[in-house]
């Protein structure tokens, strides 16, 4: 079963916002209980189908890169998915190992159904990866699409569980940045951490840079220490510069579409293109049923 999570774009909630405004303007049965239940429908209708075509539009427009020669900023990445670190993550419910995973306890109740009793979902970051580099994956208002969707039923409660997992290959829209571990590197701050770190083991210090064996660090034992405390930072730069950058993907600050699946592209286009047809459906049902009550007066 197919699975749409976070972010505005709900479609089972539109859906179900719909069928409850219809509803309540045949409870009324009235003329303007039908014109306010029909108008806010068609309002929401076009909301939808304008959010499905932004995100049809974003997949199709957006060309897919390479970590490694990916541009700054909005891309389309696709490549497998694998633990941030050695210890994999394990989902709430299945304690299956994952990349993502979010989760729903309910129970049953007579008259309301089903009462949401615990839920919630994984915020650790994962690393994206194709045959040109690695990229870490911070889900986090993420509009996730999994197809790893389970169900059942123990008693009265009901459990849910949707996942990403490790085998998944995974298409990503969003923000990406590439941080140069040498710009990172602030030998001013290093030096200075060093300094303070050996002054804390003042004895080793002394024991170190101490020539004349008085006891205490005079102005040139001092600036000796400072010159060996600055080749050690000159060691460890050098050494940065020669680790690879670090690349990230996470959300847009422009609030463009953040979305991380399991689907491909075409999958997934053609899933919000549906959609965008659906609500465009809705809506001209609703002005036609906007024309029938102005003839008619009711249903």
């Amino acid at each position: 079963m197919l699975v749409s999570l976070r972010r505005e774009y709900a479609n089972l909630i539109t859906s179900g916002a719909q069928l409850l405004l219809l509803f309540i303007g045949l409870q009324m049965e009235s003329r303007n209980g039908w014109f306010l239940s029909l108008g806010l429908v068609a309002i929401i209708s076009i909301l939808a189908w304008l959010s499905a075509l932004a995100r049809f539009r974003a997949i199709r427009d957006t060309p897919t890169s390479r970590i490694a020669s990916a541009a700054q900023g909005y891309v389309e990445l696709y490549g497998r998915g694998k633990p941030f670190t050695e210890v994999p993550l394990l989902s709430k419910l299945r304690q299956q190992p994952c990349l993502w995973y979010r989760y729903k306890i309910e129970q049953r109740e007579e008259k309301d159904g089903w009462k949401t009793l615990e839920h919630g979902e994984s915020w650790d970051s994962f690393v994206l990866y194709d045959d040109s580099g690695e990229c870490e994956v911070n889900p986090e208002a993420a509009e996730i699409v999994t197809e790893h969707h389970e169900q059942w039923h123990e008693g009265d409660f009901r459990y849910t569980e949707w996942k990403l997992l490790g085998s998944d290959r995974l298409y990503i829209l969003g923000e990406f940045r590439t941080q140069s571990t040498a710009i990172a590197f602030d030998s001013h701050a290093e030096l200075n951490a060093l300094l303070s770190e050996w002054k804390q083991d003042k004895s080793t210090l002394v024991e170190r840079f101490d020539l004349n064996r008085d006891g205490e660090l005079d102005m040139d034992e001092w600036m000796l220490a400072r010159q060996e405390a600055k080749r050690v930072v000159a060691k460890k730069q050098l050494e940065a510069q020669q680790l690879p950058d670090t690349h990230q993907i996470d959300r847009p600050k422009n609030g463009k579409l953040f979305l991380i699946s399991n689907l491909t592209q075409e999958k997934l286009s053609h899933r919000y293109l549906r959609w965008a047809y659906v609500h465009v459906i809705i809506f001209l049902g609703t002005l036609a049923g906007l024309g029938w009550v102005l003839q008619h007066g009711k249903f």
